[in-house]
């Protein structure tokens, strides 16, 4: 297959011939249609985030199933199905209590194959790294069964494939993380693909009033379009007091999709007595996020991250897709443009330079 290597950060990748090992017992091979190219993919294409280099970047993909393992029960060939970042293992005390979304994080080993098997992917007889278990920008992805969902084949590829993180990770917060409720107050800071998603989310939610924080004015635009009702602009002045101003004292809840320190002790500093802040943003190794203690003690605030959305995927995807086909999920909207794999390098330096005019850019594969 083909695919878009990562041999150096912040360097164009190299569009190679990749080979893909055979599925094992829990392993399906999917030939993808279409990728969404995310946020999160910049941050470790730039050094941002350590990444294991050799690697093939991208996570949020959708495909065919064309083989699976001689012990996989959750797929079948030919079915349409959607890829995620955070798989679970179904045993685990954060699965059976409902919290699945953070298996992954403490159960990781689970979903790679074990040190001395032959590696899933190479090229030229050279291993390469599997990024957050997936690697999408390729043609073919070989995982863990438990990082699938099957939807409705009807769907279109082409946003379908945004469920799998910015979607989920905007709407899933809403609903799980910070359970939202019909009739109040929300403020999203930051527009693009995760922050438009966040924002039809509460819309979804009932929320009376959603703010929509940007530096861009093109972004605020766009969030109109996804349930917007009010709009802040930071360099027209602290969007903290703006955000008071407009709610008579603060929002009942905040949400984070930037990852900038700043950012998210506004997100908190926003908020109305007993309101719940949500980080959503990829906040950097190493930053730490400081708020008021005796504020936080004596206003019962809460400051929380959600990872995913607090995702229950094979739940949420056939939902996320109902939503869209009624109407009321706005992905059409969320395509600024949609590319071949040779340009991925081009795509991941438009998010970096935050150009405005960009939620997400979609590979196209024939």
């Amino acid at each position: 297959m083909k695919a878009a290597v990562m041999r150096a950060p912040n360097a164009p990748l190299s569009i190679e011939e990749v080979e893909t090992s055979k599925p094992g017992p829990r392993e399906v091979l999917v030939r993808l249609k279409a990728v969404g190219v995310c946020h999160s993919d910049v941050h470790f294409w730039d050094g941002a985030f350590p990444a294991e280099l050799p690697t093939i970047l991208g996570h949020e993909s959708a495909g065919i199933v064309e083989q699976v393992g001689s012990m996989v029960s959750a797929v079948k060939p030919g079915d349409h199905v959607v890829s995620i970042l955070s798989p679970f293992c179904g045993t685990c005390e954060h699965c059976m209590t409902g919290h699945m979304s953070v298996c992954h994080t403490v159960n990781r080993p689970l979903f790679q194959r074990a040190e001395g098997e032959a590696p899933r992917l190479t090229a030229s007889g050279e291993p390469l790294n599997q990024f957050l278990n997936l690697s999408s920008f390729a043609e073919q992805i070989l995982v863990h069964e438990n990082t699938l969902c099957a939807i409705d084949p009807e769907m279109p590829m082409d946003r379908a494939c945004l469920i799998g993180c910015g979607v989920i990770t905007g709407v899933g917060s809403v609903f799980h993380a910070a359970a939202v409720e019909p009739g109040s107050t929300v403020a999203v800071m930051g527009c693009g693909g995760v922050g438009l998603s966040t924002i039809n989310g509460a819309a979804l939610a009932g929320a009376s009033r959603i703010i929509a924080i940007d530096l861009s004015e093109e972004k605020l635009t766009m969030a109109k379009q996804f349930g917007a009702t009010d709009f802040v602009n930071p360099n027209n002045g602290d969007p903290v007091e703006q955000v008071k101003e407009l709610t008579d004292g603060g929002v009942h809840y905040s949400f984070e999709c930037i990852g900038l320190k700043q950012t998210a002790e506004q997100a908190y500093l926003m908020m109305r007595p007993r309101g719940v802040a949500t980080v959503i943003g990829m906040i950097p190794p190493g930053v730490n996020i400081e708020v008021p203690g005796i504020e936080l003690l004596v206003t019962e605030k809460r400051l929380q991250g959600a990872i995913m959305g607090s995702n229950r995927f094979r739940i949420d995807f056939p939902r996320l897709v109902e939503f869209y086909k009624q109407g009321k999920l706005h992905l059409d909207d969320l395509v600024s443009d949609r590319i071949g794999l040779d340009g991925i390098t081009g795509a991941l330096q438009n998010l970096k330079d935050n150009k405005g005019s960009v939620a997400r850019q979609v590979v196209v594969f024939d």
